[in-house]
């Protein structure tokens, strides 16, 4: 059932039966590890490509939510993913493995609540009983394609963020023990004219503080609805003019905690190499389908918005001198009773 603006109000309410995440050693030493099912200790995972680790995390992640919900691959009747690589070549290939009909999909960071939205559309309107929707992120993939390679040993200012290495999938069906998908608001392209790729929080703030926006005025809603509201990975920069623009659009936040997943999955203050914080397709995924459902199904929280960003840019757009378009896509997650 779709309400007014760009929110859909999902009338059976999907459960997400079961989800998993697989990390990288850097996310291993930050405040969530215990939240995650597995983490690798060397930033190859064990291949000889950055691009076939990214894709082994997936894989492997996928893996496991198939097996935490009892079920087998064959039951799964889409998938829908997507990541930072060109052609989304991760997602592609983790679907070659997964042989579930797939639905590739490209938001950037936001990819995480992107296919969570879809997935629960998907089983909301009958088009299908098990979704599997995730995605994954490398750093040194990201860095090799967006910026410099990893070996290049560039420098990077106080704004810059550090892409996660993990991946997180989640099942979504029409019944389940897990937290319920209640509603999502799909966003709009924002673009202020940021062009520099070493302050992805700041290009990506308005994106997160207009979905917000839309998602309060389309629900009727406030933000005390909600026990945690988290945007994707705007981390420190991004936050704070997230948190200003909020403020002069009347959205009163200060009802509610409000935090982003790339100050959550890391200890900045000890790991100084994140600099502002966490980033990446993997970022909103390892912290929602890790921490979070975690944190749902305990019933720690019971209401949570998360609001996933996501720059559009490529490294062609870049180096045309283009700003950075940015998106936000929202996922209401509650524990019901």
């Amino acid at each position: 059932m779709r309400l007014k603006g760009q929110t859909w109000e999902f009338a059976s309410k999907p459960r997400i039966v079961a989800s998993a995440t697989v990390v990288g050693p850097e996310e291993g030493q930050g405040p969530l590890a215990a939240d995650y099912d597995y983490i690798y200790d060397n930033l190859e995972i064990n291949e000889k490509t950055w691009e076939k680790a990214e894709r082994k995390l997936l894989e492997q992640a996928s893996q496991l939510a198939v097996v935490k919900a009892g079920l087998t691959k064959e039951q799964i009747q889409f998938y829908i993913g997507g990541d930072l690589m060109n052609q989304i070549i991760s997602s592609t290939f983790a679907a070659r493995t997964l042989g579930a009909p797939y639905l590739g999909v490209f938001g950037a960071c936001s990819t995480s609540m992107e296919s969570l939205a879809l997935a629960a559309l998907l089983v909301d309107t009958g088009a299908a009983e098990l979704v599997l929707a995730g995605t994954t992120s490398h750093n040194c993939t990201a860095e090799k394609q967006f910026r410099y390679p990893t070996e290049y040993g560039s420098q990077k200012p106080p704004t810059a963020q550090y892409t996660v290495t993990g991946s997180g999938c989640g099942i979504v069906g029409k019944s389940g023990g897990g937290p319920a998908v209640a509603r999502a608001t799909i966003g709009r392209v924002m673009d202020l004219g940021v062009k520099d790729p070493f302050n992805m929080g700041a290009a990506m703030a308005p994106a997160a503080a207009d979905t917000i926006e839309a998602h309060f005025r389309d629900t009727g809603l406030t933000p005390g609805h909600y026990d945690l509201i988290v945007t994707g990975d705007l981390a420190s920069v991004g936050l704070s003019i997230a948190k200003e623009l909020l403020q002069k659009a009347e959205v009163r936040m200060a009802e509610t905690e409000f935090n982003d997943c790339g100050l959550m999955v890391y200890d900045i203050q000890n790991q100084t190499y994140v600099r502002a914080g966490g980033s990446g397709c993997g970022c909103s995924a390892v912290v929602t389908y890790g921490h979070l459902i975690k944190k749902l199904i305990n019933k720690e929280l019971k209401k949570v918005l998360v609001v996933a960003t996501g720059a559009l840019l490529s490294p062609l757009s870049y180096q045309q001198g283009e700003s950075i378009p940015c998106i936000a896509h929202a996922v209401a997650l509650e524990m019901e009773d």
